[in-house]
């Protein structure tokens, strides 16, 4: 892989994730105070993530797989997201909202796998060279929260104005030009033949459901769906939260959990050959019970130190989890089920896990919405404390240990 080829894929990967960064933590903030949308429309649009993990795999394996360049797809799929994210900065109505958010993100979870493919069809040792590119999406998504901050949209006065609409706008003008940007990419062609006959269970990777006759997979396959359902909270909630209780610049103080991720994904490698995958794991699942106690609390002044350990939390919690389940579940998988056991794993955590997440997570936080129009949240947040620390027991007590080689 050449330089500019090298430097082309960073800056996509940098504005994939800008664009998703641009609006999706502050929307939590946005939705009651500026649309006066309740908890349970707030988890209809935050629903709209786990319905587009669904559906991509129709959109990747039905087209883009079979049919067109990649590379065009995406430019596509980021023109069109475009106008639908200038029609949601200009909807001041969640019956319209939310359509217009539903339809964006089954285009937009489709493009997470297209910026793979592109990637991926330039490295030689994706396995060596596909971090360095990667990381810039974590760092496009920390500028974007950065720059929320920096304008001070994110801050009472700008929640009070309605400044956070802008953030849809941004994300709009960013996703154009990543849409234009995407047709000057090195040019990725079709994997699949077109004229050969595909099945339901190729695109959604049922062919890799044979796995779960393992005990351990199928404990692991489960706690996998059961820890994503607390994740919702986090992704739906804590950006509300902070604003709610008057921490200053959010979207910013958000992004400390990006960062974090960045450190933790230098450290997976040891942790995970001194430690083994189960011990791993199990850390992971501890983080994040911990992270909802401390969010619970940290909810006044003199202990909102708390929520920032909390947010920083968010490496462990994420790479340990997911990408040594993703190690993981590469090991157990054969040559020919590989690419099926990952689609298998994103189908159960980004959709049916969190999608149940998103819902419960509405449910407590209305159940939970006080007289004086706040919330209760010290008690919100010990709800996915407890669910986490009850999946970590569930997973400590069924999971035999495995011996794992981690390849670098």
């Amino acid at each position: 892989m050449t330089g500019t080829i090298r430097t082309q894929l960073s800056i996509m990967m940098f504005l994939e994730f800008f664009v998703w960064g641009g609006w999706y933590v502050t929307m939590g903030i946005y939705l009651p105070n500026t649309l006066g949308s309740d908890g349970s429309e707030t988890a209809m649009a935050y629903s709209t993530q786990s319905y587009g993990a669904i559906l991509a795999p129709f959109v990747i394996g039905l087209i883009a797989d079979r049919y067109f360049n990649a590379e065009r797809i995406l430019g596509i799929l980021h023109l069109l997201g475009a106008v639908l994210m200038y029609l949601l900065y200009q909807t001041s109505d969640f019956t319209l909202f939310f359509p217009y958010l539903l339809a964006y993100m089954i285009m937009y979870m489709s493009t997470l796998a297209l910026v793979n493919s592109v990637s991926f069809n330039q490295m030689k040792d994706p396995g060596k060279e596909f971090g360095f590119v990667r990381v810039f999406g974590t760092v496009g998504w920390i500028a974007s929260g950065m720059l929320i901050s920096y304008l001070n949209w994110d801050s009472q006065q700008g929640i009070s104005e309605g400044l956070l609409r802008n953030t849809f706008l941004m994300s709009a003008i960013a996703s154009a030009v990543l849409g234009l940007f995407s047709f000057t990419l090195p040019k990725t062609p079709p994997r699949v033949d077109k004229s050969k006959k595909i099945s339901l269970s190729d695109v959604l990777g049922l062919d890799a459901l044979s796995l779960l006759k393992d005990r351990n997979f199928l404990v692991f396959f489960l706690a996998s769906v059961l820890i994503s359902i607390p994740l919702a909270f986090y992704y739906q909630h804590a950006g509300q939260f902070l604003g709610e209780i008057g921490v200053a610049n959010p979207a910013f103080k958000m992004s400390f959990g990006q960062v974090s991720e960045l450190v933790f994904m230098l450290l997976l490698p040891f942790f995970f050959k001194r430690f083994g995958f189960k011990m791993t794991m199990l850390v992971a699942m501890f983080a994040w019970g911990l992270r909802y106690l401390l969010f619970a609390y940290g909810d006044t002044g003199e202990f909102v130190a708390l929520i920032v350990v909390g947010i920083a939390l968010h490496g462990v919690c994420y790479d340990f989890f997911f990408v040594s389940g993703q190690i993981y579940t590469d090991s157990k998988a054969g040559k020919e089920y590989k690419s099926a056991a990952q689609g298998l794993i994103t189908l159960a955590t980004y959709g049916v896990g969190m999608l149940i997440g998103f819902w419960a997570a509405g449910e407590i936080t209305d159940a939970y919405l006080l007289s004086d129009g706040v919330h209760d949240w010290r008690t919100i947040w010990l709800f996915p404390a407890g669910f986490a620390f009850l999946v970590l027991l569930l997973f400590g007590t069924l999971f035999k240990d495995v011996k794992i080689s981690y390849k670098t």
